[in-house]
């Protein structure tokens, strides 16, 4: 959610924006906005004109009392029973368009960083860099799904009968190496710097329209029947919204936090030859990064952190791309992103998003009133979160480029320790 103050002031500066990310059915939401901030801004004007007035007839009646005035007192006393009533019908509508003042508020897109290349969709998104060796073996490489039955690791018909499609058991070697993944992100990200958390996997509603968008919720999010929670579609939920409502300490920022948390998505409309396998599922385990910080910081933590993922992947011998997201490809919370792609040897090309660097400046802080206290008042501070690795789907990256010409995979160096000292894992029929 934007500054109030910034449409107030720059109404055709929202507009724009609106415009660069193809929003257009959102510009008269500014006009709206302006109608209802006038209205609301009369109403107080009046509501305190009658207080000022209430109050002064308030102490007359004293007075006419002492003076043994009765009549006057007594109709002095209705007159003031009839501010209040006026007082509380402004108040009430004050609060009604208060309310859809927030509604038209929640919708408007944050407004975009300059850099940010402008697009209709993902199709439009730029190539920023690439990083490692993309490599095509002269072995055909199978689907992944046939990678992992093959090394007895993937079982999805169970699955299927027992939760239906989108979901899946991981058994053996394949089983221990995901727990190895999410075991060496977590460490990596303590070396870095950043405090280890598992937060809760529920959250209520008004932390989910904190931290998202109403079109984001209804796509992404399972809600628990009957109760005021929703299922996390990522750890970055309950951990922004562990701050809700706090006022900070200016010296304690920036906060650095790594998270580790189940993850569940409707994945609503997921469809096509990559949802065979474990590409897009219901349910899968995720290793987050999340940092609070001041606004003047979030450009040079957004640098880092997607250089840290990078830095991770690298590690694990997956080459990758980082791709910026252009306007129309970026959530409305978001005023910049960009995506880390893997290199798929069996494509031949970077398939695949494994994680997302977001700066959301204070859109999410706003909303959920993270505020920080300074020498000249209260601040909003800005959020950033970012994907260490995501298993299963990042097993996808992780095999292809990995894969041998028998079917084992090698086990990179920095992974050895968690899977007993295995330097490769075999196909069951070796």
């Amino acid at each position: 959610m934007i500054d109030i103050n910034l449409i107030r002031t720059n109404p055709e500066l929202v507009k724009e924006n609106i415009k660069k990310k193809f929003q257009d059915h959102k510009l008269e939401y500014v006009d709206k906005v302006l109608q209802l901030d006038n209205q609301i801004r009369t109403l107080k004007k009046e509501g305190d004109s009658l207080r000022a007035d209430r109050n002064s007839l308030s102490s007359k009646i004293g007075q006419y009392m002492r003076e043994k005035n009765i009549e006057q007192a007594n109709l002095t006393k209705s007159e003031v029973v009839k501010i209040n009533e006026k007082i509380v019908q402004i108040e009430n509508e004050e609060v009604a368009l208060s309310a859809e003042l927030k509604k038209y508020m929640m919708s408007i897109p944050n407004i975009i960083a300059d850099d940010v290349p402008i697009g209709k969709d993902d199709s439009e998104n730029v190539q920023r860099e690439t990083i490692g060796e993309a490599k095509v073996p002269d072995f055909e490489i199978p689907y992944h799904a046939d990678i992992l039955e093959n090394l007895n690791g993937l079982d999805l018909d169970s699955a299927r009968r027992t939760s239906g499609n989108g979901f899946y058991y991981l058994t053996g070697d394949i089983a221990r190496l995901h727990s190895a993944i999410l075991s060496y992100a977590r460490d990596f990200m303590i070396d870095k710097g950043f405090t280890y958390c598992i937060p809760p996997f529920m959250i209520r509603s008004d932390v989910v329209n904190g931290v998202m968008s109403f079109e984001e919720m209804e796509n992404m999010m399972y809600k628990i029947e009957g109760e005021d929670l929703y299922l996390i579609g990522t750890s970055e939920h309950s951990m922004i919204g562990r701050f809700k409502d706090t006022i900070l300490k200016e010296e304690d920022l920036p906060f650095l936090l790594t998270s580790y948390s189940p993850c569940f998505r409707k994945e609503v409309g997921a469809h096509g030859l990559e949802e065979r396998g474990i590409y897009r599922v219901h349910q899968f385990e995720k290793q987050e990064m999340i940092v609070i910080c001041k606004p003047e910081d979030s450009a040079k933590w957004y640098d880092k952190m997607w250089h840290i993922s990078s830095e991770f992947f690298k590690s694990l011998d997956i080459p990758h791309e980082i791709m910026e997201c252009c306007s129309g490809d970026l959530a409305d919370l978001k005023v910049k992103s960009c995506d880390l792609n893997a290199w798929s040897p069996r494509q031949n090309k970077y398939f695949g998003e494994l994680g997302s660097c977001s700066n959301l400046t204070d859109a999410q802080a706003r909303r959920l009133g993270i505020r920080y206290k300074t020498k000249d008042g209260m601040k909003f501070a800005h959020t950033l979160n970012n994907t260490v690795v995501a298993p299963p789907r990042m097993l996808i990256a992780f095999l292809e480029n990995n894969l041998n010409a028998d079917g084992s995979v090698n086990i990179p160096v920095a992974l050895r320790n968690y899977m007993g000292g295995k330097e490769k894992i075999y196909p069951k029929n070796k």
